[in-house]
């Protein structure tokens, strides 16, 4: 038997590889599902509407040349392509590894039937391995997983999905064919079936045997397996199943194998009746609902009926009658077995004495139990999507549950007392069995001790009370004493007759011999007999105890069903928090089924091992967060209560207090209340916190850790939808909500905070450390999904580094066109408001004002309210993301100006014949006035493009700036240590950069070294940064660029004048709207991406500009400037002091003479 599976037999070690591989598949298989790109199902419109045009199904081979010519000629859907290529190439090299992975298993079965027919494996035929029992087990697992597989591909991922997917990775994968498997076979195989698994979808004909006839399986070996899973007990379950009523559960894992296995001869299931006779009447004479592999159930109600001969043979089971028996014989069994179990499980009933005299009871009682609750869970469940549409289903369902009087909370009752009572005795059996050599050789010891003293007794020797010599006695004692000596409790059977033998002669030597008399020496009888008796109860302790409760406590046919009792789990421990202690051990009941995959796995030694159990073990953890999950729900209910009455309802009391008034503020009752719902939550804490750390498959349960992350969660979905919620505004509103808006949010947020402040103490937890890490998570989550926008390479959900599977951020829909989320929105609608069309920006009052009506919008205060409803994280976040649309706002200028404006021929000749008017740069201009404004007519067109780009740019820094100042000065006030550190840390590094660039020599931090790239991140949350200076994207030397963009100036100058009152530069006309500083700094911004040459040219080409106006105007009084010069100059103190230049590099270009003059102008 084992020697099939030795590691030097080839012959069984290749089939063993290849069923643990199948595992493997199918469970890898089952955690793609929860990865399907949703682009591929193109379910919206939106979707449709952008990648219809690049996602294909196989209709695509028919046409290849047409859809990809059609791409490649239209620049966007080339653009599109390439993004999507980028961002799925890798999921779809999983998906496709993993279908390929499906036809190299099929086509390895068949290379290995094809080998063993032609002899290649010595000595070893198909028959012959059917032979051997592992051989036998494992042939019918290779079948069997290869259909599961094909199910689950179907069931989990929709036909069109896959021909998309399957399409996008062939068009898209350098490597079209392995050596191994080519991808046409692969689409070959797993090609649409026309399978939809939703309601009212009709069934596909000669569905699933076509499918199953893609890649021909052996006949012969598919009849053969089909033979033995009919008449064998392939896995020897009938002998731990004795009883003749439960062989039908004996044999239900044979049942869900030899289901999946008749597809591969849908003859047997159309004509041969009596097959299917016989097959039903073996394993479905009392069940029609049945689990073919981890959970997956089938009604074979629905599945066989559009085979002739397996509907009829089924016909005797579904028969109202013999339904009516069964169910009623369930409900009977359920009704007895309630109260039986909760009286064994009461203390005192399950101690060892009474285990060991009673275990074949116990057994029976385990068993029952498991075949009781099968039974029902399966038949009770509620009907599969595909089995709902069935009429004749539902009305067996229906009669099944009237006929059991169904209550899922007996059933739940059953299955918690049942798990209960199982972990008991599993873990007295291992702790009898780890203590059995110690306890015979205690009992031993003890028997032959009292055979040895009574052997002195009775030589004379050992006076003891009126007791003659007899010499008889003594050397019957002395023998059976060195016969006590002898027993080894290894050998069962034969230390077991021995044992009872001498306790028969113990009990005749004190009839026969008198020694009743004598009260210590029937003592001393007594007391060898009792040990005796328990060697004899250890003796009896085996192993196979254990392998008989571990096959029969199987609760893999629930690993699915068992989330339609969450809801009674949940209310229970709503009412009971100690619940939590029961539920474990039915969480180890279920986790036993995690041994079905991994058996054949661990015996093939693969590396698939620990993949696959931390897959089933992760889902499993999940179930349990899931339904230990009410815990944080009620106790964040009972928080709502609490934070309403602390903010709403208990007044906070005086310093002095009146006498009359004391009555009036105590608030007894109140205070009382909050003193209830604050004992409640710690009740509820204490119930989780009681649960002992449990093992689950390989992943360890801490129920502290549990809690904490229960909390966290709940917390994350609270925040999260009130920033949803608070965070979406009316576009059409007169004026803007969002100083209300955010008033709200800081009052939501300050409420949650408090009160999680509040709670910390009695629930054993740091509050603020979570609180400030899961409110950061949520922000930086949220900040990244709304740069993908402005990413080519987006950062998918499962990529992300803020995403989390046992504490998930919710996703909402997005509200407006434009936004992902809420920090979108709120950064859009803080954009609107201070848009420099309709707003003036004040720099000496760092406010913006209403163009208009004159009336403040924003001013330093707005950003200390915005950084209290989304705290410092959100700032930062806020910040991150104006940074993205700053670059995405130069990059379209740079990129539009680089692709037209700087390489059409007619623009660079009027470059070329204006750079030659204006040469030197150090003289001047003969007529000004006529020169530059024939060259800036020409561009009259480009401007307002060129203006809007500008301004938005100026628009997002000063926005930026702000938030730099909120963030410092928070940082200052709320941790002054870290800010000087990092500011000192700063100052330090860059002076020893500035030092390596003056001398290589001295060091320079590594590029490998995270110094440069953590300190800025740091700098950037405590807002120690300058934005005016940061270089957001690198350029290339634009020829002619720096007389463009002066042109561009020069042209926009005479729409703004000067106002002395408010020392900035105005619109002149409300008709031409355009704000100075946002102006100068989107100039100043621009110029800060190239070379600082290219901007010393600018500003000489601004010198000479003043320069050339104030020589015509020589004619004038020597006190007047021009207003053309008086504009500039003031563009150019502004573009200097934003750009962080000394003011004096004005006095290089510019004459002293003209500069005192302005000077006198503005004082």
């Amino acid at each position: 038997m084992a020697e099939f599976l030795a590691d030097n037999n080839p012959c069984g070690q290749y089939i063993l590889r290849l069923v643990s591989r199948g595992n493997a598949i199918i469970a890898e298989l089952l955690r793609l599902k929860h990865y399907i790109p949703p682009v591929f199902r193109l379910e919206t419109k939106q979707d449709q509407q952008k990648y219809g045009e690049i996602i294909s199904d196989f209709s695509y081979f028919k046409m290849s040349d047409d859809f990809d010519q059609k791409i490649d000629k239209n620049p966007q859907l080339q653009d599109l392509d390439e993004e999507f290529r980028e961002n799925y190439s890798e999921i779809l090299t999983r998906f496709y590894l993993t279908f390929e992975s499906i036809h190299k298993y099929v086509s390895d079965l068949n290379k290995y039937l094809d080998d063993l027919e032609e002899g290649i494996y010595i000595q070893q035929t198909l028959e012959s391995v059917l032979l051997t029992e592992e051989g036998k087990q494992t042939l019918c697992e290779a079948l069997y997983l290869y259909g599961v597989m094909l199910l689950l591909v179907d069931l989990h991922m929709e036909g069109t999905v896959r021909e998309r997917m399957l399409v996008s990775y062939y068009r898209y994968s350098a490597q079209q064919s392995h050596a191994e498997s080519n991808i046409d076979d692969v689409c070959k195989l797993l090609r649409s079936t026309g399978f939809i698994n939703c309601l009212g979808s009709k069934r596909t004909p000669n569905y699933p045997e076509d499918y199953f006839k893609r890649i021909p399986v052996n006949t012969t070996y598919v009849n053969m397996v089909l033979g033995r899973l009919r008449s064998d007990d392939v896995y020897n379950q009938i002998a731990a199943y004795p009883h003749p009523e439960h062989r039908s559960t004996a044999l239900a894992t044979q049942a869900g194998m030899l289901y999946v296995c008749l597809f591969f001869a849908p003859n047997i299931l159309h004509n041969q009746t009596a097959k299917m006779r016989e097959i039903v009447d073996k394993f479905f004479p009392d069940n029609w609902v049945i689990s073919i592999y981890m959970g997956i159930t089938v009604n074979l109600i629905d599945s066989w009926e559009p085979y002739k001969a397996a509907k009829n043979a089924l016909s005797n089971t579904l028969d109202a009658a013999n339904v009516k028996e069964h169910a009623t014989r369930y409900s009977t069994r359920l009704q007895k077995l309630i109260p039986q179990t909760r009286q064994l499980l009461k203390e005192g009933a399950l101690v060892e004495d009474n285990v060991l005299d009673h275990v074949n009871k116990v057994i029976y009682i385990i068993r029952e139990c498991n075949v009781t609750l099968r039974w029902l869970m399966l038949h009770t469940a509620v009907l599969s999507i595909t089995s709902a549409g069935n009429k004749r289903c539902k009305q067996i369902r229906d009669q099944v549950i009237s006929d059991t009087k169904y209550k899922a909370s007996e059933v739940f009752e059953l299955l918690l007392n049942t798990a209960e009572f199982e972990l008991k005795i599993k873990d007295l059996f291992k702790h009898l069995l780890m203590e059995k050599q110690k306890k015979w050789e205690a009992c031993k010891k003890e028997c032959v001790e009292r055979m040895v003293e009574l052997s002195e007794v009775f030589s004379g020797s050992k006076p003891l009370t009126r007791i003659e010599k007899i010499d008889n006695l003594k050397s019957w004692f002395s023998d059976l004493a060195k016969e006590i000596e002898t027993l080894n409790h290894e050998q069962i059977t034969a230390a077991g007759r021995k044992i009872v033998q001498m306790i028969q002669a113990l009990e005749e030597v004190q009839e026969y011999h008198q020694l009743d008399s004598n009260l210590q020496v029937r003592q001393f009888l007594a007391d060898t007999r009792r040990y005796l008796h328990q060697m004899n109860r250890t003796v009896s302790i085996k192993e196979e105890v254990l392998i008989t409760l571990q096959i029969v406590g199987d609760l893999s046919y629930a690993w699915e069903l068992v989330d339609t009792y969450t809801s009674i789990m949940q209310d229970g421990i709503k009412q009971d928090p100690s619940l939590v202690i029961k539920l474990r051990a039915t969480f180890l009941k279920l986790s036993s089924a995690l041994e079905i995959p991994l058996l054949r796995i661990n015996q093939a030694r693969s590396q698939d091992l620990v993949s696959v159990s931390q897959y089933y073990s992760g889902e499993l953890v999940a179930y349990v967060r899931k339904v230990l999950h009410i815990i944080p729900e009620t106790m964040f209910g009972l928080l709502a209560r609490i934070i309403h009455l602390q903010t709403s309802v208990l007044k906070e009391l005086p310093t002095r207090l009146e006498k009359d008034r004391l009555r009036e503020l105590a608030q007894l009752e109140e205070r009382h209340e909050v003193a209830r719902l604050t004992h409640a939550i710690s009740i509820l804490t204490e119930g989780i916190l009681m649960m002992k750390s449990t093992l689950v498959g390989i992943i360890r349960i801490d129920p502290k850790q549990l809690l904490e992350d229960g909390i966290r969660k709940e917390l994350v979905k609270h925040i999260a939808t009130a920033l949803h919620q608070g965070l979406t505004f009316n576009p059409k509103a007169k004026t803007s909500e969002l100083h209300t808006k955010l008033e709200a949010l800081g009052k939501i947020m300050d409420g949650h905070r408090r009160s999680f402040e509040y709670i910390q103490d009695y629930v054993n937890i740091y509050g603020l450390k979570i609180w400030q890490e899961e409110v950061s998570r949520i922000i930086s989550y949220n900040v990244e999904q709304e740069c993908n926008s402005f990413l080519r390479n987006k950062v998918q959900d499962w990529q992300s580094l803020y995403q989390s599977q046992s504490i998930p951020i919710p996703r909402f829909p997005p509200v407006d066109g434009q936004s992902v989320n809420f920090i979108g929105r709120l950064a859009r609608e803080l954009l609107r408001i201070t848009d420099p069309k309709t707003t003036v920006y004040i720099e000496q009052m760092t406010a913006w004002y209403d163009a208009k009506t004159h009336s403040e919008v924003i001013n330093l205060k707005f950003f200390s309210k915005v950084s209290k409803s989304v705290g410092t994280a959100g700032l930062t976040g806020l910040d991150r993301l104006l940074c993205f649309m700053i670059v995405t706002e130069l990059q379209n200028f740079l990129g539009a100006l680089q692709k037209g404006v700087l390489k059409d021929k007619q623009w660079v000749e009027m470059f070329s014949s204006v750079s030659k008017g204006m040469t030197p740069l150090s003289g001047t201009v003969s007529n000004p006035k006529n020169f530059y404004s024939q060259f800036i007519s020409r561009a009259q067109k480009v401007w307002p493009q060129i203006l809007e780009w500008i301004l938005k740019i100026g628009q997002l820094q000063l926005l930026r700036k702000h938030i730099a100042y909120e963030l410092n000065i928070s940082c200052k006030f709320n941790s002054k240590y870290l800010a000087s550190a990092l500011q000192t840390m700063n100052d330090a590094v860059l002076a020893d950069i500035e030092a390596h660039y003056k001398d290589p020599t001295k060091p320079y931090p590594k590029e490998e070294s995270p110094l440069l790239f953590d300190l800025a991140n740091y700098l950037d949350w405590a807002g120690i940064s300058n934005p005016y200076a940061k270089i957001y994207i690198t350029t290339k030397n634009l020829q002619y660029f720096p007389l463009l963009t002066f042109l561009f100036v020069i042209s926009q100058l005479p729409k703004l004048q000067y106002m002395k009152q408010l020392g900035t530069l105005l619109s002149r006309k409300s008709q031409e709207p355009l704000d100075g500083v946002p102006f100068v700094v989107g100039v100043q911004t621009v110029f800060r991406q190239f070379h600082p040459e290219i901007r010393n040219t600018f500003l000489l080409y601004l010198s000479q500009y003043v320069k050339s106006y104030v020589e015509i105007s020589t004619c004038n009084k020597p006190t007047d400037l021009p207003g053309e010069v008086v504009n500039t100059l003031h563009f150019m103190e502004n573009f200097v002091h934003h750009s962080g230049l000394p003011r004096k590099i004005l006095a290089n270009h510019i004459p002293d003479l003209i500069l005192d003059e302005y000077a006198s102008v503005n004082s």
